[in-house]
């Protein structure tokens, strides 16, 4: 039987790209030859063309037998006529014709039996030297008839007489089976030696991995998956080496901070995510279960064709594509309870008000009489011990806060055609916040498919396709800011003694606290201050606000390929925007010190906005005889942003007619003057780029690749807008040589590689080369002699800087690949050094200008670091299976150039405390955003050891040390850094920073007999946090945690804390010292998970894949830091991105037990 090949050469139409995709990929139904039109118009010509011609147009494909001549000549001359029509013209009466599916039958008329004989099922067990294969692809060459193997490596199919099938695994090398008249078959599948023709995903490309020249990581999106993370990076953190990513908090829907090799700027650090081929997405926004795979690009020679964009590295996200085959459904689910599993160790009421009285001791007063602030009964429970007080800190927390992930995926498609949709629902409860709703939910909607237009041979001539995402997420929570507006730090703080309700189970409020005791305004008296965090949470924002966030993201691309491997790609992208925000803010008041509101506030905000970019590019893969291998690609890019594409609008109105979140919109407040309104529009940008990128290999064993970028950027002035980042990398195959032969048996890949390159950054506002001006209360002008007036004008907002340029990161990176032992070992070794020059800084002016800063091109940061991967992956007898990942790397960061008079930049203005000042530096000769302050050596015990002090640090004399001629046992003993005998200003010092020094991420997999196991850790060392619960310069009434008894109270008792007192007196607390530094080193059980797939024993199930498992995240956390979390990637400032790990109230990451099923039919 002769079966030939469908060629599809008309247009599909739409009408809805969904149901097209889907419409394209399932089992063809039976047509009418009536409904079927044909034109055809020829005149003595092999009946053979006619059909070729047939198929073309209809998409239906012949098959026949010997017996049916179609080498005789025939004419046709047929306007828009039916099928059925055309065929009883073509054939006699001894052909007959049946159309079944997507087949025409022909066979010779008064045959016995239909040249289409009866499928017949074919069997087989598909495995490797080790033993069986489940999940093998077992596919029906040619259409979409397909399966996969079990859990033993057995399959079933009912296959076409003289099928071919296909079978499929990755990581090992596909076989074409023809089936013959043979039933049983034994497959053994080879692994992909070395792993040659398995692919990574590279700038506007692919590769193959053997081949790559710069530094990259692939992440599965199975291995993401397996962790039952809410947002893909935190299942990166662990499995790839160099790529520092530091949790901003533990509440539900905060991100990530991430850098690449180090911080190379003091503004974002961030790397550019490019998801399905489009620049400047957001991977916080992708479910992780559409996730198909993740490449990360580390070095320059791996960035530079994204130019100013890859400054920060490259991350590439492909989403899950349509595979040909049956359509395939996937469900996966889960359900956990998350809780704060280290909580701190608070001072009770008893023990607070014992602590206080020995620092009123200490200062030369006299112990409280708590009667005056307390009431009679309440103090006598909370002296005898039957009363602990308020904890103020579990009081806030949620006990088993429910987490929940859903994802349902589609996959399907034929030769031709394509598609890959999902649909996915995440909900994660607060782990913090007691009275108060916080929580993160996110709906997304995902869908990508590719067709064939024109197919000519074996080459797709035109194809198009699109991918789709949309997320829609809503969050609220509470407050984490500053100590001044964070929720978490008031609880820190609060005071034990004053309960949460009153005897009413009202809040208890100001009148509360003012009747409070015997005193004439209760505990008013004792600090004015005194609040009640819990009511503070409900009557502020964290109480009464949502936030809601819609995001679309589209691209849609047509390649064409008029000749073998010239391939024309042009693709067009458009993003759009919106979000949501308000908050209902009711009268409330606690006390007179600003806790406290007369009228309620209504608060709404929207803004919108989208963007488009257009990318075209031109491939061409040739060979030169068999020896010499080229890929060519040249391209351009352009993305534009306006002010008319998008806007924001805040309003704030007062006195609500409800008086509830609820009904919290401007319609429902007062029309009056009070309220205020402003509003602006979307910045001007656009940014043109032009690429190329030549890469050679010679029998593929030397490898060289160039590539170069010129990008132009409205960011800049005329004569400054354009930057050229070139890079050069270069690869040697060693175990390709004929020297390297002997090494063949246990030694199956060695490369090493070597490049170097340039990317650029122009990560700033818009428009900071030239000045602007706004409206507002600075531009306010008096004319004539009426001096008490003025009229609202503009007024300058910027200092202009024309001589601004680009950021330029260059980069030099030497690796070694290789893999041993049949490929179960692997190890991969990359060093490097990459310089930041022409930082782009927001630097202080001359107070003269007006103006406080301005960006100008003034540092240089150097990053220098190793980084080193393990993989083991065996097998033992034919059902156990295990591997060992290990990866680790290190790096040194420092700043090595600061443009300005004082050789460094500030920042972290109080926020440690009111009136400390800047203790976060940028500085040269230090990494970027360490702590700045005094050394202490210890605590003075006596008076011997004050006098030694005092002569090795202070000439002797008690009025050079810091603390002054008061200095006694008790006091710090501050370091005279700088030798001079006078400790002040000039000794602050480098105390640490938060940057590890080393990361380590190390995964262990285990399967036998249907049940898996895995468990994840990571660990982060050599960074510092700097932490303080208690606002100790004006808080002096804040309570302790149990640490406050590691103070020094008489000689020998400590040697690092001083003795208690008043936070707003004297130098032992008011001075930054290495006493609020703390390290950080952690090792954490990232995720334990135990599964089994009952596949394994219910042989009749009807799905491929019907797994169960239990799992555990952030199971425990080793760790000598004494705060909640040592994880702390949180920005206190917004403008001051580079100021991190700063714990004044973190909001630890949860550990969260969870159950959940996977699911494949």
């Amino acid at each position: 039987m002769k079966k030939r090949k469908i060629c599809v050469s008309r247009v599909l139409k739409m009408t809805s790209l969904f149901f097209l995709s889907c419409a394209m990929c399932a089992q063809a139904e039976t047509v009418s030859s009536q409904s079927i039109r044909i034109t055809l118009n020829k005149n003595n010509v092999r009946l053979e063309n006619i059909l070729n011609d047939i198929e073309s147009q209809t998409n239906l494909l012949f098959i026949y037998n010997k017996n049916v001549n179609v080498n005789r000549k025939v004419s046709v001359n047929a306007q828009n006529t039916s099928l059925q029509e055309v065929l009883q013209n073509l054939f006699d009466n001894n052909v007959s014709f049946k159309i079944e599916g997507s087949y025409i039958v022909l066979s010779p008329a008064g045959a016995t039996g239909s040249p289409q004989q009866a499928k017949h099922t074919v069997k087989g067990v598909v495995e490797d030297a080790l033993g069986p294969i489940a999940g093998a692809n077992v596919v029906e060459k040619g259409t979409t008839n397909g399966t996969i193997t079990d859990m033993d490596g057995n399959f079933t199919l009912n296959v076409q007489p003289g099928a071919t099938i296909v079978v499929s695994f990755i990581g090992y090398q596909p076989q074409e089976i023809v089936v013959g008249n043979q039933t049983s078959f034994k497959i053994q599948l080879k692994e992909d030696t070395e792993l040659l023709d398995e692919v990574v995903v590279v700038g506007y490309g692919v590769q193959k991995k053997k081949l790559v020249t710069g530094a990259t990581v692939e992440v599965k999106g199975e291995d993401i998956a397996k962790l039952n993370t809410t947002q893909a990076l935190g299942a990166l953190q662990s499995q790839s080496p160099g790529v520092n990513i530091q949790a901003v908090s533990g509440q539900p829907g905060d991100g990530f901070k991430i850098n690449i090799r180090g911080a190379g700027t003091n503004g974002n650090t961030a790397p550019v995510y490019v998801i399905d081929g489009v620049a400047g997405g957001d991977i916080n926004a992708l479910n992780p279960a559409d996730i198909e795979r993740i490449d990360v690009l580390k070095d320059a020679a791996s960035c530079a064709i994204y130019g100013s964009s890859g400054a920060n590295g490259v991350i590439l996200i492909t989403t899950k594509q349509g595979k040909v085959g049956k359509v395939s459904v996937s469900y996966d689910g889960n359900i956990g309870w998350a809780n704060i599993y280290k909580m701190p160790d608070m001072l009770n009421a008893k023990e607070y008000m014992a602590v206080m009285d020995q620092v009123a001791y200490n200062n030369g007063g006299q112990p409280y009489d708590w009667s005056k602030f307390v009431d009679a009964d309440l103090l006598t429970a909370y002296q005898n011990g039957t009363n602990p007080g308020t904890d103020w800190v579990k009081e806030f927390r949620n006990k088993n806060a429910v987490v929940t992930n859903h994802a349902l995926n589609v996959t399907g498609g034929s030769e031709f055609s394509k598609f890959s949709t999902g649909i996915g629902y995440q909900y994660q409860d607060g782990a913090f916040g007691g009275p108060v709703k916080t929580d993160y939910r996110r709906f997304t909607f995902r869908i990508n498919s590719e067709h064939v237009i024109y197919r000519k041979g074996d080459m797709d001539v035109i194809k198009f396709g699109e991918n789709i995402y949309y997320q829609h997420k809503q969050n609220q929570g509470v407050q984490l800011g500053n100590q001044y507006s964070n929720d978490l730090s008031n609880a820190l703080r609060a005071i034990p003694l004053i309960p949460v309700y009153n005897e009413n189970g009202d809040f208890f409020m100001y009148d509360d606290l003012k009747n409070f005791g015997t005193s004439a305004n209760g505990i008013l008296d004792y600090t004015a201050y005194a609040s009640n965090p819990m009511a503070h949470m409900v009557y502020n924002q964290a109480g009464n606000n949502k936030n809601k966030n819609f995001n679309l993201n589209t691209a849609a691309y047509l390649e064409v390929q008029p000749l073998k491997n010239l391939i024309y790609k042009g693709q067009v992208s458009y993003k759009q925007w919106s979000s949501s925000w308000r908050s209902y803010l009711p009268v409330y008041q606690i006390n007179n010190q600003g806790d406290s509101r007369d009228k309620d506030q209504t608060i709404n905000n929207v803004s919108l906005g989208w963007n488009w970019s257009l990318t075209n590019t031109l491939s061409y893969r040739f060979d030169i005889t068999d020896l010499h291998h080229f890929d060519v690609l040249a391209g351009t890019e352009y993305s534009k942003s306006r002010p008319t594409y998008g806007e924001s609008v805040e309003a704030t109105g007062y006195n609500s007619a409800f008086g509830d979140f609820t009904h919290a919109y401007l319609h429902n407040t007062e029309r009056k003057a009070t309220a205020t309104v402003n509003g602006y529009p979307s910045d001007y940008g656009s940014k043109m780029s032009y690429f190329g990128r030549l890469n050679y290999d010679f029998k593929e064993t030397y490898m060289f690749s160039a590539i170069i970028r010129a990008d132009g950027s409205s960011k800049f002035a005329k004569g400054n807008q354009w930057g050229y980042f070139p890079s050069f990398s270069a690869g040697w195959v060693i175990s390709n040589e004929a020297f390297m032969k002997n090494t063949a048996s246990w030694l199956g890949f060695l490369k090493v590689r070597a490049g170097w390159g340039q990317n650029g950054n122009d990560n700033i506002p818009n428009s900071n080369w030239r000045a602007g001006y706004e409206f507002g209360d600075y531009g306010l002008y008096t004319f004539g002699s009426d001096k008490n007036g003025g009229t609202t004008g503009a007024y300058p907002n910027r200092l202009a800087n024309p001589d601004l340029t680009w950021e330029t990161s260059e980069q030099t990176n030497i690796g070694i690949d290789a893999r041993f032992l049949d490929n179960r070992l692997s190890f991969t070794m990359d060093w490097y050094s990459k310089q930041t020059k022409d930082l782009l800084v927001e630097v202080g002016t001359n107070a003269a200008s007006g103006f406080a800063t301005q960006y100008q091109n003034a540092g240089t940061v150097k990053n220098t670091g190793l980084e080193l991967s393990m993989g083991w992956r065996d097998q033992i007898g034919k059902e156990f299976k295990y591997g060992v990942n290990v990866n680790m790397a290190y790096n040194k960061n420092e700043v090595t150039e600061v443009n300005n008079a004082n050789h460094f930049i500030e920042g972290g203005n109080d926020l440690l405390a009111q009136s400390t000042g800047r203790f976060v530096r940028m500085e040269e000769g230090h990494p970027i955003g360490y702590f700045y302050g005094y050394k202490t050596d210890g605590v003075i015990q006596n008076q011997n050891d004050l006098q030694a002090y005092l002569d090795q640090n202070c000439k002797g004399n008690a009025a050079n040390s810091k603390q002054g001629a008061s200095i006694k046992p008790g006091d710090l003993k501050f370091v005279d850094v700088d030798g001079n005998g006078v400790i002040n200003d000039d000794d602050k010092t480098d105390l640490g920073n938060p940057h590890p020094d080393v990361t380590m991420g190390l995964t262990l997999s285990a399967e036998y007999k249907g049940f898996d196991f895995s468990v994840t850790t990571y660990g982060a060392f050599g960074a510092q946090v700097a932490r303080s619960w208690r606002k100790f310069s004006d808080g002096q009434y804040e309570n302790y945690t149990t640490e406050v008894y590691d103070y020094w109270h008489g000689e020998g008792t400590s040697n690092r804390y001083p003795l208690l007192a008043p936070g707003n007196s004297g130098q032992n607390f008011q001075a930054i010292s290495d006493i609020y530094i703390d390290d950080a080193d952690y090792v954490r059980i990232q995720n334990l998970t135990i599964g089994y797939d009952f596949k394994r024993i219910w042989k009749n199930c009807p799905f491929q894949q019907l797994r169960v498992y239990a799992a555990a995240q952030n199971l425990f956390t080793f760790t000598g830091y004494k705060g909640m979390d040592p994880e702390n990637g949180r920005a206190l400032n917004d403008k001051e991105p580079w100021v991190t790990g700063v714990d004044v109230g973190n909001y630890p990451q949860p550990r969260t037990y969870m159950v959940g099923v996977n699911v494949k039919f």
